[in-house]
């Protein structure tokens, strides 16, 4: 955490008293989830495969660049409506109290690198479990970022804004790559774990899919307009890649924005979870629209707090939750997407670089940081 604990002023009964508030607003939404809530996600559902139908029909003809910017348009929002606002929250179990067998957790797949079976592990289990605590969340820096001061600088560091670009471009990649913790995997004796040969093998197969899909059958069934087909679909892609990275990072990685050290999660309570959360996570003001097209992780602070509720709750949740922010005397860090991708990026930068006036730290401190 940053050296000033925004939250130094709140004690144990106030943080329980918080996690007890919470729990009601909670509460009260699963209690309203019904028929309009459904509707709502089989709405999108059907606009999302109608889209990405049409987009990839136009493109058939995309040797005309009319043709090629519309396709390619359309086909990015349905690719980004595919993972945001539909697979990242289906894949959360946001739907399960449906019991649709074609809109659950258990049976969904999306059109990304990553099996939904591994990210769910990843990002369900450990991120979320673990947000924004050095050393356990994997997300928290994608594990080739320096995002504490208090984090010891490598040379390596330098490059990190390189590294975030790269990432951004080609993130659905760098997801299965921490999916799969690839980093601490690479050395022979685990690349010969059987456990680890099954989850690297489901990727290939997973990516072999994918790349079939987007960049040999729907650009040969284009004919004459099969390179232009091709290009249309990379940058659809490239599109929908960046866009995710930029929320995900508005959503986690702002000035404001608290990270942890492994041993301040030890005996926590759910009062501390949830101010963690609170701490952790910025949000992105805008449009609902935008907020939308985000798959409603705009409202980051809200999603980390009630993962599992359905997403288009998260604007009435978001007017409780800024309350109690108030009322506790919390910052509640948000802003407009410019403003929030500046500060990210802005930060990627800042710690690239050794620090000129390094904070004091403890012997445990520097051991831990070194460590993570």
């Amino acid at each position: 955490m940053t050296a000033i604990d925004p939250t130094a002023h709140l004690t144990a009964e106030q943080i329980e008293e918080l996690g007890r508030e919470l729990d009601a607003i909670r509460d009260e939404v699963i209690a309203g989830r019904g028929e309009k809530d459904a509707a709502y996600i089989r709405k999108v559902i059907s606009a999302q495969r109608k889209l990405e139908l049409v987009s990839r029909g136009v493109l058939l003809f995309s040797i005309f660049p009319p043709a090629w910017l519309l396709g390619t348009a359309g086909l990015s929002v349905a690719k980004i409506m595919d993972n945001m606002e539909i697979g990242h929250n289906v894949l959360h179990g946001q739907w399960d109290w449906m019991r649709d067998p074609k809109i659950h957790s258990t049976t969904w797949e999306w059109d990304h690198v990553s099996p939904s079976e591994q990210w769910k592990h990843s990002h369900n289990e450990l991120h979320h479990t673990y947000t924004n605590v050095i050393g356990k969340d994997n997300d928290l820096g994608y594990g080739i970022m320096r995002v504490d001061e208090d984090q010891k600088w490598h040379p390596f560091h330098l490059g990190q804004p390189l590294w975030n670009f790269l990432n951004a471009c080609f993130f659905e990649y760098g997801i299965a790559a921490y999916d799969l913790e690839l980093g601490k995997n690479l050395h022979a004796r685990s690349r010969k774990n059987p456990e680890f040969r099954a989850r690297a093998e489901a990727v290939g197969r997973k990516i072999r899919k994918q790349v079939l899909k987007d960049y040999v059958i729907h650009p040969l069934l284009s004919g004459p307009s099969v390179l232009t087909t091709l290009a249309a679909t990379f940058t659809a892609n490239l599109v929908r890649n960046i866009w995710s990275h930029s929320v995900i990072m508005c959503g986690h990685f702002p000035e404001g924005v608290q990270v942890f050290e492994r041993r301040s999660i030890k005996g926590e309570t759910r009062g501390e979870w949830y101010l963690r959360q609170m701490m952790g996570s910025a949000n992105i003001s805008g449009s609902k629209a935008m907020h939308f097209m985000t798959g409603n992780l705009s409202h980051q602070i809200e999603h980390h707090l009630f993962p599992d509720l359905p997403s288009n709750r998260y604007a009435e949740v978001a007017v409780k939750v800024r309350a109690l922010f108030e009322k506790y005397e919390l910052e509640y860090v948000t802003g407009p997407l410019p403003k929030q991708v500046y500060s990210a990026w802005r930060k990627v930068f800042r710690l690239s670089l050794p620090n000129q006036k390094p904070k004091a730290k403890t012997a445990d401190r520097e051991q831990e940081l070194v460590a993570a």
